[in-house]
C-alpha cells in the first residue's frame, strides 16, 4: 500500500479571455474584435475570473500536507492519475464528462464556478464547500476501500468494443455513425429482451433481433446523459424508453432519423439495455465513427464488416 499523502489535481478547460488573449496578443485587441460581434470584453473577464477563484479556494482548502497538481482539459489524455489522487474538476459539467474516461478508481468532485450560468448536473458544488469534500474523498482513499453505506455511488458508464480490440468509454454516451454527415449504414442487433429490456416491436423473452438500417446514427446513453444529448432524442419520441439511473448500471438507445426502404428497415429505434445486456453493430459503410461525450478527436474508427459491441462499462465513475 502506498504511503504518499493525497493529491489535489485540479482540472481546468481554457477560458474564453485567455484564448481571445492568444488570438489577439493584448486585452484592448480583444476588445475591439468582439465589439464588432456586439459583445462586451467585461463579460468574459468576468467569468475568466470567476474561474480562477474558484481555483484559488481549491488550492486555499488544500490540506497543508496534501501534494498538488493541474491539467488542462487538452492535455487530459498525456496525464497520469495516481493512486492517491483526488480529482477536482472546476468549470462546466462537460469538464466532468471528459476527465471519467482517465480516471479509474479517483473519487472526483465538481465544483460550479459560476452557478447562475451552469446547471450543476455534475459540477454539484460550490467553492466554499471544498474543504469538506477534500475530507471526504480522503475518506474513499486508498484505491480499493470504495464508497461506505450512504456515501457516493458510482455512475455507471457506456463503453463501446470493436471486433479488433479498439475500445473506448464514456460518461454520458457513445455515438456511432458516419465520418461526416452522410447517412451510416449497418446492421444494428437488439438483444433478447426481458422485463426491462428493450421497447417496440416483439422481442421480449426471445432471440436477438437483427434490421439492417440507414440512419443518422446510434446513441447509447446513460442515465447520466438523459439530461444531455439522449433527453434532446427522447423528448422528441413518442413513447420513448424510460431513462435510467445515473448509478442503476442500465442504458437506453437511439437511432437517429432511421430512413425505411426495400433494404432498410425502422422497427427498432429505440430501447433500453438492462445489466449485461449488449447493442450490436455490424458495419456496411466505408468509414464509420465512434466517440463518446463529444470528444470526436478521440474515437474508434471502424469500415466495412467490423463488428461493434455497446454495453455497461466494468467502471464507473466515483463522484461526490
Amino acid at each position: 500500500m502506498s504511503t504518499l499523502p493525497p493529491r489535489v489535481v485540479v482540472v481546468h478547460r481554457r477560458s474564453e479571455y485567455d484564448e481571445l488573449l492568444d488570438r489577439h496578443g493584448t486585452a484592448g485587441q480583444a476588445a475591439f474584435f468582439l465589439a464588432g460581434r456586439g459583445r462586451d470584453l467585461a463579460d468574459v473577464v468576468s467569468r475568466h475570473e470567476a474561474q480562477l477563484a474558484a481555483r484559488r479556494a481549491v488550492t486555499a482548502a488544500t490540506p497543508p500536507a496534501w501534494r498538488r497538481g493541474a491539467v488542462e482539459r487538452a492535455d487530459l489524455d498525456r496525464f497520469l492519475f495516481g493512486p492517491e489522487d483526488v480529482v477536482v474538476c472546476v468549470g462546466q459539467d462537460g469538464l466532468v464528462a471528459n476527465v471519467a474516461k482517465y480516471v479509474e478508481h479517483q473519487p472526483v468532485v465538481g465544483i460550479n464556478p459560476e452557478p447562475g450560468r451552469n446547471p450543476g448536473v455534475l459540477v454539484r458544488h460550490e467553492s466554499g464547500q471544498v474543504g469538506a469534500l477534500l475530507a471526504a474523498a480522503a475518506q474513499l482513499l486508498p484505491p480499493g476501500a470504495g464508497p461506505g453505506a450512504g456515501g457516493p455511488q458510482r455512475l455507471t458508464m457506456v463503453e463501446a468494443v470493436a471486433d479488433d480490440g479498439q475500445r473506448l468509454v464514456a460518461l454520458n454516451e457513445v455515438f456511432v455513425g458516419d465520418v461526416s454527415h452522410q447517412t451510416a449504414r449497418y446492421v444494428l442487433t437488439v438483444p433478447a429482451g426481458d422485463p426491462a429490456g428493450t421497447t417496440g416491436p416483439p422481442g421480449r423473452g426471445r432471440a436477438p433481433t437483427a434490421e439492417r438500417q440507414a440512419s443518422s446514427g446510434v446513441l447509447v446513453g446513460t442515465g447520466t446523459g438523459a439530461t444531455g444529448w439522449c433527453g434532446s432524442l427522447r423528448r422528441e419520441r413518442r413513447d420513448p424508453p424510460p431513462p435510467p439511473g445515473p448509478a442503476s448500471g442500465q442504458l437506453f438507445w437511439f437511432v437517429r432519423e432511421a430512413w425505411p426502404s426495400p433494404m432498410t428497415g425502422t422497427a427498432y429505434t429505440d430501447g433500453f439495455l438492462s445489466t449485461g445486456a449488449r447493442l450490436e453493430l455490424t458495419v456496411e459503410s466505408e468509414r464509420m465513427l465512434v466517440f463518446g461525450d463529444g470528444i470526436e478527436s478521440d474515437a474508434i474508427r471502424l469500415s466495412w464488416g467490423q463488428r461493434l459491441s455497446v454495453g455497461v462499462a466494468g467502471r464507473g465513475l466515483l463522484l461526490l
